[in-house]
């Protein structure tokens, strides 16, 4: 039963409707994605270390607070440079609490994106040599 206070619970006639709080944040995380001028996902104030979009993980860099019918987001993100930060931190919030809120029905009553480090085009390219080999 200790799994349960991490559902989101809704009671209908039919019986209950429970939604992990792990697909909240993967809804999340996807729908930074979508957002251009977002390199990656950090791993949050713990390391720093970026974690680019595009890998299996997509929490990584979301920590959701959910309650029976809210939910808040915190989004960690790492962001290219040249972007304009405002831009993409907006764009980043609309889209996430649109996703959220279409595919869950949950309020979501704040969206929060920590900009963790700026990605230079240079770095992308080591990282993506360094996969590779």
């Amino acid at each position: 039963m200790a799994e349960e206070k991490d559902l989101v619970k809704s009671e209908n006639g039919l019986g209950a409707i429970k939604i992990a709080d792990e697909v909240v944040s993967i809804i999340a995380g996807l729908a930074a994605t979508e957002i251009d001028g977002i390199a990656g996902m950090s791993g949050g104030v713990v390391g720093g270390i970026a974690e680019m979009l595009g890998r299996k993980n997509f929490s990584k860099g979301v920590k959701v607070e959910v309650g029976e019918r809210e939910a808040a987001i915190d989004l960690f993100i790492i962001v290219k440079y040249g972007a304009r930060i405002p831009d993409v931190a907006l764009a980043a919030q609309e889209n996430i609490k649109k996703a959220i809120e279409t595919m869950t029905g949950l309020s979501v009553v704040e969206v929060n994106v920590h900009v963790q480090g700026v990605s230079f085009p240079e770095e992308e390219k080591q990282e993506e040599e360094t996969r590779v080999h």
